[in-house]
């Protein structure tokens, strides 16, 4: 029974934000009312916003699917594989799946919803928040990853960041070719799979370099 309540619950959460993303492509986002939204999905203000806390996240909410994926990559990664290299593999297959996070994907649908994101500040804000829990997620399994070059509480937020800000400029790279030079995602999928191979060998040689060459001598901090 109450594997039957969450799946309605979810048919209307998806309900409501189709809805939602609907008259947002139509209209724009800043002029569609909360209320107008409530009346397209057929439910009150109240269910609406139990569903979703601000009417940024009846769009955003979609990036909390990808919010913990990486730190499943780490964590889930094959025995002997470094975590740079398990973040590589998955982006690659992002890409051979034409997975929209990635930016490699021209379906019109895609390419709209990345344009109202992208055209609409107060989205654009919204989705950087959860790109920020995305990379803190990445930081506390890479803390965990016993492979980790110390020291651990320095070097598991800074590579974080840095994998979070690359995958984050391949995808709006992607997109840009898309979108503003007109190529199709099959046209590209070469090129970007090329890019990603370059950004993730620039990332590694600047992590093993600098777990090769620790630096001055020093306090450090190697604790767990």
């Amino acid at each position: 029974m109450s594997g039957l309540r969450e799946r309605k619950k979810e048919r209307t959460r998806r309900a409501i934000s189709e809805a939602a993303i609907a008259l947002f492509l139509e209209h724009g986002f800043d002029p569609v009312s909360v209320a107008d939204v409530a009346a397209a999905a057929e439910v009150s203000k109240p269910t609406l916003f139990s569903y979703f806390s601000t009417k940024e996240d009846l769009v955003v909410h979609r990036f909390a699917d990808h919010q913990d994926q990486a730190a499943a990559v780490v964590r889930g990664r094959a025995a002997g594989e470094t975590v740079l290299a398990a973040l590589h593999r998955d982006f690659l297959d992002g890409l051979a799946r034409r997975d929209p996070i990635t930016g490699l994907n021209d379906d019109p649908r895609v390419l709209a919803f990345s344009d109202l994101v992208y055209s609409t500040p107060s989205l654009k804000a919204r989705g950087a928040e959860y790109l920020a829990r995305a990379e803190q997620s990445l930081a506390r399994a890479l803390h965990e990853a016993p492979d980790l070059a110390p020291p651990r509480l320095l070097t598991a937020p800074l590579l974080a960041a840095q994998v979070t800000a690359t995958q984050r400029v391949l995808a709006e790279h992607n997109w840009h070719r898309i979108r503003d030079d007109g190529r199709t995602a099959d046209e590209l999928r070469f090129e970007a799979a090329t890019n990603a191979d370059r950004a993730f060998e620039l990332l590694t040689a600047g992590y093993e370099g600098a777990a090769g060459h620790p630096g001055p001598t020093g306090p450090t901090d190697t604790a767990g």
